[in-house]
């Protein structure tokens, strides 16, 4: 009996000093139950805070099992899984202190008491609402779907205020991403029944935060103006309306820093660094303040330009004889890696495929000049070992295998990479391209995986437009440039306007029987009324059969065999005799070639390089009409860059002659195969309004156009930019246009008075005599389609020439 008095006793007495050590892990603050027992609580736990008191010693006792209290949603296994402390622990102080942080971190509970009842712990929790619906309002530049990829919170989800904050901060973020930085975004709760929210985000989008000033510090070899042009970041102006240049977006500050060094670099400042640059908002988070800070340093030119060649088989003088640059030229960053690029891609093509070009330089601040020394060695012999194309859902892989500039076995080089990306993103199948290549099965291999997005391939167009020649139109049409997976480019496409209307179906394939051969078919009917300046109508239905073929990468050949029913109608009663002979039909079966050499740097704008095109027409491969025609073409574009410090501009000289001539009967001549010049081909005159030319029938004056056997043409012209030319996609140019036909080609003539009596009718304009003109002209590539105008004055002309002031084409033209 005495032995479990005294028991009794211990246990009294130290009951009191375990039970204070729990305390509260937030607050701080101390529950008290009847029984003078302490508890831990923690209210809105924030991170970082510790829990005061004393820690429970192992004679605090066992924790006997765990009570979950107050919990609906929440499955007491899964408050106790992310409890630390479990049954058999002891009731230590750090234990339950973590465990009260891991169960706030879930943020399932808003509040969390733990308490001690005997051996019992009680877990007492007050769970967070569930998230009813999340909504948005007053967002009009973000569609709610847009803001919903980015943001966390979802229906039926668990609300925490700490998500609210970091969607808002997304919202925000996003908004910033478009420009504006006056966006607010207010979240708003509304607490409903069953202990749910609706999560509310209100938000004031402002107006964009534009770009007020561009400023420039430290610089003195360019100005303010000329740095502007640089940077891709504009300063606001009204005709911005269009493009976003003018939005402060940080990416671009720092990609504008970039471009400006590439710009001091291209001009000999080698030492130039680019101190800082920044982005200040205005106090009223209206507009931005763009700062660049550099420190130009002395321009350089260059001095000794050598060559070295450890390269067996190549000396250095051939090396040399490869590089364009001079000693006293001003030094160009750009120019020498495009001089070692063109060097080391001429010597891969002449069998040194692991040849590899080094520019060194040796800067000398005295003389401000800098020797350059072109190295050429032998790089590492790698070799690709696979080839892997991942992504191409749609897309076949020999499709995109073709067109690779190297295949397994092949050597790898340094641009291997670059060269498979871009030949794959030429095709345009795809929306993005990734080559990656990893370590073959040996130290000299190498396995490349091309990842491609698909994207879509199909067009559908529909649009309209004017032109000088056609009027009013409107045209349709519906493309696949992958038809299948496979390649081929299939559409068909309609054109109706007031004075032409066309019809054409097209199928190419560019790898025919899967062999360097571009393979087409054109099936077309074509309307034309030419009565702005021709007195009759012209239809044309037929077929067009194509073969291509490529010797290398700047030659080619293009074979054409057509065959095309004609008809000659609705013709003047009072047109000339000339015009009157040619009514009816004719079949034209005609076998075309033509020889292209060139080396633009682009199709659509070129900058560099020429194009030359020599082609021939034989008619009479059965057929009403037989001729022989000749044609040749040739163009070559001159960067001004060095001069204007702009690539905008471009000098281009063109020029072109051709010559028909018949060898079958005179009635099988039509003036529909003869040569015509004006228009786009000599501005300043009408189309056709120079060379041999006829009355209509006598009492009237109505000229009717005949073209001509020979013609020549020559051109040169100026583009430069306009302003705003980037924003608002402008260019102008300045032309001047010469040329001349001469030569009747008609089925009979009426050119002798005495003989032909009544039907006598003179012709005019047959003369070699060149006509010039001169003028200006704008190209806008607006949103609705290219706009040109050209304004030509005839500076020299004949009496009877038709003249064209301007001329005007807007969208789809014939």
């Amino acid at each position: 009996m005495s032995g479990k008095r005294s028991a009794l006793f211990a246990s009294v007495c130290i009951f009191p000093f375990v039970c204070s050590s729990i305390h509260a892990q937030t607050t701080g603050n101390v529950s008290h139950s009847s029984h003078d027992k302490k508890a831990v609580k923690g209210a809105h736990h924030a991170k970082g805070k510790k829990s005061v008191g004393k820690q429970v010693t192992s004679k605090g006792g066992i924790i006997q099992s765990i009570q979950v209290i107050g919990n609906d949603r929440v499955e007491v296994p899964t408050v106790l899984s992310y409890m630390l402390a479990q049954p058999g622990d002891p009731f230590n102080r750090d234990l339950l202190d973590r465990s009260l942080k891991t169960l706030y971190a879930t943020g399932l509970f808003k509040d969390i008491t733990l308490h001690r009842s005997g051996n019992v712990l009680q877990v007492k929790v007050v769970e967070n609402p569930v998230i009813n619906r999340v909504a948005y309002e007053g967002n009009r530049k973000l569609k709610d779907a847009d803001i919903t990829k980015y943001t966390s919170l979802k229906a039926r989800a668990i609300y925490s205020p700490a998500l609210i904050s970091a969607d808002r901060q997304r919202i925000l973020a996003m908004y910033a991403a478009k420009g504006r930085y006056s966006v607010t975004v207010t979240p708003q709760i509304i607490h409903l029944s069953r202990n749910r929210v609706d999560v509310i985000f209100k938000i004031n989008e402002g107006p964009k935060t534009l770009i007020e000033k561009l400023a420039f510090v430290g610089n003195h070899a360019f100005s303010e103006a000329r740095l502007s042009q640089v940077t891709s970041s504009k300063e606001t102006a009204w005709y911005r309306f269009l493009s976003s240049s003018d939005e402060y977006n940080p990416e671009r500050v720092k990609y504008d820093g970039e471009l400006i060094r590439r710009f001091y670099l291209r001009n000999g400042y080698v030492d130039f660094k680019l101190i800082n640059a920044t982005g200040e908002l205005s106090p009223d988070h209206k507009s931005f303040y763009i700062t660049y800070t550099l420190q130009e340093g002395p321009q350089y030119r260059l001095g000794k330009v050598d060559a070295r060649s450890n390269l067996e088989g190549v000396s250095a003088q051939k090396v040399k004889s490869m590089v364009a640059m001079r000693k006293g030229q001003i030094y160009d960053g750009k120019e020498i890696e495009d001089v070692a690029k063109y060097i080391q891609e001429n010597l891969q093509a002449e069998g040194h495929p692991f040849a590899v070009v080094r520019p060194e330089i040796a800067r000398n601040p005295e003389k401000k000049i800098v020797d350059l020394l072109f190295d050429v060695m032998e790089g590492p012999r790698v070799y690709v070992e696979r080839i892997d194309i991942n992504g191409n859902t749609v897309t076949k892989d020999n499709v995109i295998r073709r067109e690779l500039p190297a295949a397994e076995n092949d050597p790898y080089t340094s641009t291997t990479e670059k060269y498979m990306k871009q030949a794959a993103e030429d095709l345009g199948y795809f929306k993005e391209v990734k080559v990656q290549q990893a370590k073959g099965s040996a130290p000299d291999k190498r396995s490349v995986a091309i990842n491609v997005q698909e994207k879509p391939t199909g067009e559908f167009s529909l649009g309209g437009g004017y032109s000088t020649d056609s009027g009013i139109l409107g045209n349709i049409g519906l493309r696949q440039r992958n038809f299948l997976g496979t390649g081929v480019d299939a559409g068909i496409s309609g054109t109706a306007a007031y004075y032409a209307k066309q019809v054409n179906l097209s199928v190419t394939d560019p790898y025919f029987l899967n062999k360097n051969l571009v393979a087409g078919i054109d099936l077309f009917y074509i309307q034309n009324s030419y009565q702005t300046y021709q007195n009759y109508s012209e239809d044309r239905l037929g077929a067009s059969f194509r073969l291509g073929y490529a010797f290398n990468n700047v030659l080619s050949q293009q074979w054409t065999y057509s065959i095309i029913d004609r008809r000659v109608h609705d013709i003047w009663d009072r047109s000339s005799y000339y015009i009157l002979d040619q009514k009816g039909y004719s079949l034209l079966s005609q076998l075309s070639t033509t020889i292209a050499y060139d080396t633009r740097d682009s199709r659509i704008n070129p900058h560099t390089g020429t194009l030359v095109k020599v082609g021939g027409d034989f008619a009479g491969i059965g057929g009403d009409a037989k001729y022989l025609r000749g044609k040749i073409d040739a163009s070559h574009y001159f960067p001004l860059d060095d001069i204007t410090g702009n690539r905008d501009w471009t000098f281009s000289l063109t020029a072109g002659a051709g010559y028909i001539g018949d060898y079958g009967s005179k009635k099988d001549t039509m003036i529909i195969d003869n040569f015509y010049l004006g228009g786009n081909n000599l501005r300043g005159f009408y189309d056709g309004g120079v060379g041999p030319r006829s009355h209509a029938i006598q009492g009237h004056d109505q000229e009717d156009f005949l073209g001509g056997r020979f013609m020549y043409t020559a051109s040169a012209q100026v583009n430069f930019p306009m302003p705003a030319a980037r924003d608002l996609g402008l260019s102008g140019r300045y032309f001047v246009d010469m040329g001349a036909l001469d030569g009747l080609r008609v089925k009979r003539r009426y050119t002798n008075q005495a003989q032909d009596g009544a039907r006598y009718t003179g012709v005019y304009g047959d003369s070699l005599s060149p006509r010039v003109s001169t003028g200006v002209g704008v190209s806008w590539k607006s949103p609705f389609g290219l706009l040109n105008v050209d304004f030509g004055y005839p500076v020299v002309k004949q009496k009877h020439d038709r003249t064209q002031l301007v001329r005007f084409g807007f969208g789809q033209q014939f």
